[in-house]
């Protein structure tokens, strides 16, 4: 089993691959970790290095203050993220991660001039797009734990166990805060690709809203649906991570010609 190697305190590899033609950098939801990812890179095309990302508050950061906004959270990221992005890199997140990777993408074009050739956006609703449902982050801790039990993405036995909330309930409240509070600016369309992924069985997101991605890029959008609820990509995780194969394969090839 190969231990996993930290590059720098936002990125945590499971496994180094130096002879990648691509790197996807993966950016997990409200209150997850690098861990979600962790078994990917066995299962991925190995022209693709995986680089799970990890959030102050988070997994092995979980002594560090979480951001609760998510402007001055997308400017580290960028400086955290630069010295590494002298290869074609790619995106994935989810939910949360799926807007992080959004905005960050448009922060590194305007600050500076560089653009992921790939955005896979997961469960998340177009930035255009209000929100239906009120926010949740203010609401007192045992409604809040209910909310979060609705979700199905903290497993039961965590929402139930006082010791280990009391180390996520922090970070989980600043993360449904970030996004909360999130005001969405229009700009100018992305020239990266996006392929946006759903669940069928989502109640939190509807079919329209991630058809509205469409309007966010100047390239190619697709469209992607899978069995499961918003959490499809833990409970689904063979049948997305055969799709992402393929995707990664096609994007991986286009590289080598152009090299």
């Amino acid at each position: 089993m190969t231990n996993t190697q930290t590059i720098n305190s936002w990125i945590r590899h499971s496994r180094l691959n130096p002879n990648a033609k691509l790197l996807l950098f993966c950016f997990p939801y409200a209150g997850g970790g690098a861990s979600t990812f962790s078994s990917w890179s066995t299962s991925l095309t190995s022209d693709v290095e995986i680089c799970p990302i990890e959030l102050p508050g988070h997994g092995c950061r979980l002594s560090e203050r979480p951001f609760n906004r998510l402007e001055p959270l997308i400017k580290e990221l960028a400086c955290a993220l630069l010295p590494y992005l002298d290869k074609p890199f790619a995106f994935f997140g989810h939910s949360m991660g799926g807007l992080v990777s959004f905005e960050l993408a448009h922060l590194l074009r305007e600050d500076y001039n560089l653009s992921p050739v790939h955005l896979f956006i997961s469960g998340r609703r177009a930035p255009q797009v209000p929100g239906s449902k009120p926010p949740i982050h203010h609401l007192s801790e045992p409604i809040f734990l209910n909310e979060l039990g609705r979700l199905n993405g903290t497993p039961r036995e965590v929402l139930e166990n006082t010791e280990l909330m009391e180390l996520f309930l922090p970070v989980l409240r600043a993360d449904f805060t970030a996004i909360e509070t999130y005001v969405y600016t229009p700009k100018p369309r992305l020239n990266s690709p996006i392929t946006v992924l759903g669940g069928l069985q989502d109640l939190e997101i509807a079919c329209d809203d991630l058809e509205a991605w469409r309007e966010q890029t100047n390239a190619n959008f697709s469209l992607q649906m899978f069995q499961g609820d918003h959490f499809f990509i833990n409970s689904n995780q063979s049948t997305l991570l055969q799709f992402l194969n393929r995707e990664l394969r096609a994007i991986a090839n286009k590289i080598n010609l152009h090299q």
